[in-house]
């Protein structure tokens, strides 16, 4: 009798659990439905969308030219860009988190496939290398740039950017070849509170002054 018990026990709790185990598979299997599904990105549409001119607008590639190596210094050089990148700036703009009056309604303008489309088209080009101006603060730069300036701990930014500046994907960006004018624009505004997208690159820049700046962005100009 107690052997029958036990078995009738064990049967049970067997029962039981498989009842739980098919509940909580069909939750599971509910939950990764319910989950949207992201499109694969097509760059042939990002490039219609980049180089087409929307109405009472300009196109993408008036700013940043057909293939993303923009020829005006103050506005970023986008090719070669990590794609995961580009997206989420565009996204920061939509959303007011990064701030530009010319970019917050262009981004606003598109949906997360436009902007998904974009970035890896104009992600896809290739850079044209740039070329470092400043040679009495080239080497500054480059102490910066690769070690850092310790009594300060301002960590090296090839630490992130990698040294050639091509950046570690998806988080840390391109950097080599980028325009200096841009690249000490983004840096100041790291460093007054002006761009707040990126926490740890406002620590960073408030540790810079002025020719530390200007150094660093000349040096990442040569980068390649």
């Amino acid at each position: 009798m107690k052997l029958v018990n036990v078995l009738r026990a064990a049967l049970l709790a067997a029962t039981a659990l498989a009842s739980v185990s098919v509940s909580f598979g069909a939750q599971e299997a509910t939950h990764a439905a319910a989950q949207p599904k992201v499109a694969k990105p097509d760059p042939a549409k990002g490039d219609t969308i980049f180089n087409a001119t929307p109405p009472n607008s300009q196109s993408c590639a008036s700013c940043h030219n057909a293939d993303g190596n923009s020829a005006i210094a103050a506005n970023p050089k986008l090719a070669e860009q990590h794609p995961e990148y580009i997206l989420k700036q565009l996204e920061d703009f939509k959303s007011g988190k990064r701030k530009s009056a010319i970019m917050k309604p262009l981004a606003s303008a598109l949906s997360e496939e436009d902007m998904r489309n974009i970035a890896w088209f104009v992600g896809s080009k290739t850079v044209k290398p740039g070329f470092a101006k400043e040679k009495d603060l080239v080497s500054l730069g480059e102490r910066i740039y690769r070690g850092g300036i310790a009594d300060r701990q301002v960590p090296a930014c090839a630490g992130c950017h990698s040294p050639n500046g091509a950046g570690i994907p998806a988080q840390y960006p391109r950097l080599g070849g980028q325009h200096a004018d841009y690249t000490s624009a983004q840096l100041v505004a790291f460093r007054d509170g002006v761009r707040l997208n990126n926490p740890v690159m406002n620590s960073v820049a408030a540790k810079l002054n002025d020719r530390e700046v200007k150094a660093l962005a000349d040096y990442i100009a040569g980068l390649r």
